[in-house]
């Protein structure tokens, strides 16, 4: 019975939503855990049967399981986008969720690398192999442009407007933006491109992907997360530090040095501002020497 509506609304998410398969898989995820306690109690209820005592008692089920407030969070949060599907498909004429309260969430931002520990990060790259030398063209985009792991392994060559100091970055919701690229960044992709990607055999249909692995295919996500972990280790950095440690950084070292904070926000590619204040960490000290020179209660 369930298949049929999981299939149905596999089908809007990536139709109607046009969400990337990732995300269609995790949001099926989620009904798949409900359909997963439905069976364990024995309850053949279909969604227009489901009541807010139903999905309250899953949560219980969830939060018993182990799973994080975090976690916990996300999958009501795919239960209102199911619902959403129900409602406007007419499978249900209620939605149980509007009265359903996720957990409260505590915030923690994520470690964020100065700029002299970057430099350590990208000094451990080993540039004597082709794998360094695009290595190097990767961190240095990274954190010159504040990428996301996806966008930087999905980066074409057709997005790249060197002569101009910009490139076009394809972000979540295949939204496009463009963002400023520094001088260093531009130098390794041409060292990249010229020397060691321009002797690789590119694969079929890969032909405008900037970053390839030796089989001239495009690099995996985890493939970066691994690289960068080796490259801390051998760094000395003793933080807990995943690419998006870079796009963070990348973000606070801009604040810190006077951006505005709708600019941070354009190049992130953040829909709303909120977003953009959790990344943007300030420490006391900065905050209180901000004070003390523009504010003039402090100023006395």
């Amino acid at each position: 019975m369930w298949e049929a509506y999981k299939n149905g609304y596999k089908a809007w998410l990536q139709l109607e939503k046009s969400l990337a398969d990732n995300s269609v898989q995790a949001y099926l995820h989620d009904i798949d855990k409900l359909t997963e306690f439905l069976l364990l109690e024995s309850d053949q209820k279909s969604p227009k049967d489901l009541t807010l005592k139903d999905l309250e008692k899953f949560i219980e089920w969830i939060h018993k399981l182990g799973m994080t407030a975090t976690s916990q969070a996300r999958i009501i949060s795919g239960l209102r986008s199911f619902y959403k599907y129900c409602l406007l498909e007419q499978i249900s004429d209620t939605d149980p969720t509007v009265l359903l309260e996720a957990p409260k969430i505590r915030r923690t931002l994520p470690d964020t690398l100065a700029f002299e520990e970057i430099e350590q990060i990208i000094g451990a790259i080993d540039l004597s192999t082709d794998e360094g030398g695009r290595n190097k063209a990767i961190f240095e985009t990274m954190y010159s442009c504040g990428l996301r792991v996806s966008e930087v392994v999905n980066l074409k060559i057709s997005c790249l407007y060197m002569d101009v100091g910009f490139i076009k970055v394809i972000g979540k919701g295949d939204k496009q933006r463009l963002v400023p690229i520094g001088s260093d960044a531009i130098r390794y992709i041409n060292i990249y491109r010229n020397n060691i990607r321009n002797k690789i055999k590119i694969a079929a249909g890969q032909e405008d992907i900037l970053f390839l692995n030796r089989r001239g295919r495009g690099l995996s996500r985890v493939m970066i997360f691994l690289i960068l972990k080796d490259l801390v280790i051998k760094a000395g950095i003793r933080k807990n530090v995943s690419p998006h440690t870079f796009r963070h950084s990348f973000a606070t070292h801009l604040v810190e040095g006077g951006a505005d904070l709708r600019a941070v926000q354009e190049m992130l590619g953040h829909e709303s501002i909120t977003t953009t204040e959790i990344y943007t960490h300030l420490d006391r000290d900065y905050l209180r020497s901000t004070l003390l020179k523009y504010h003039p209660a402090f100023g006395k």
